[in-house]
This record gives structure tokens, C-alpha cells and sequence, in this order.
């Protein structure tokens, strides 16, 4: 598929997927005209490395998991680094979710406490 198509699919920006091409996370195949052409695994591989990027990892990061975990064959030599790149992330991300909650709590509380003022308010009329 030529990028156009991987953007319509991944609505991934043009420019985000050169970029992606440049970073070597993306590696399409170069035809005599000049066109990328990418496989349909790439729509997956795209949809990864957004969500790496979503969760705060690096270029450099994800260029790594890429190239220790999705290749054809995991490398068992990059799997330590990995693992602690990935315990690192996933630890964040639950401190994040704390946070999260938290906040949701508050809110909620904030929300009936403002809705039974206004319950009560209603009634004084």
C-alpha cells in the first residue's frame, strides 16, 4: 500500500509516518519510481508506535523494543533492557492512573455537592 493509504488507515499525518520512515521505525520498500510501499503489518506497527509515543517512550526507546521484540526473531540480548524500559513505563503509568482516580474522585464529589446545592436552592423559592 502506498502512505496515503496507511494515513487514511491509521489516520497517522503523512509527515508523522516520513517521519516514523526516517527514525527507521518504519521501513517501507522503495519502488523504481520513487513510491513507498508498505505492508499491511506496517498498519499495526504504526498503530505500536503510537501508542509508545502515547505512553511517553522515546524514538530511541521505541527503536529499541522494535529492534529487540518485532523483528522476525526475538534478540534474548536486548530483552533486560527492555524489561526494564517497560517496568519503568508501566510504573509511571500507574502512578498516573492514581493520580487519574483521585481526580475523578474529586470531582465526583464536587459535582454532588454542587448539584444537592442546587437541589436545596430550588426548594427556598
Amino acid at each position: 500500500m502506498h502512505i496515503s493509504e496507511l494515513s487514511r488507515k491509521t489516520g497517522v499525518s503523512l509527515r508523522s509516518l516520513r517521519y516514523y520512515e526516517e527514525k527507521q521505525l518504519l521501513n517501507p520498500i522503495r519502488l523504481e519510481n520513487g513510491y513507498r510501499e508498505y505492508a499491511e503489518s506496517d498498519v499495526e506497527r504504526v498503530r505500536i508506535i503510537q501508542l509508545y509515543f502515547g505512553l511517553g517512550l522515546s524514538v530511541k526507546e521505541i527503536g529499541e523494543f522494535f529492534d529487540c521484540a518485532y523483528t522476525e526473531a526475538i534478540k534474548p540480548q536486548c530483552l533486560p533492557n527492555a524489561i526494564v524500559v517497560g517496568e519503568k513505563k508501566r510504573e509511571q503509568i500507574r502512578k498516573q492512573i492514581e493520580i487519574l482516580r483521585k481526580a475523578e474522585a474529586h470531582l465526583d464529589n464536587c459535582l454532588s455537592s454542587w448539584k444537592e446545592i442546587l437541589r436545596k436552592g430550588e426548594g427556598q423559592k
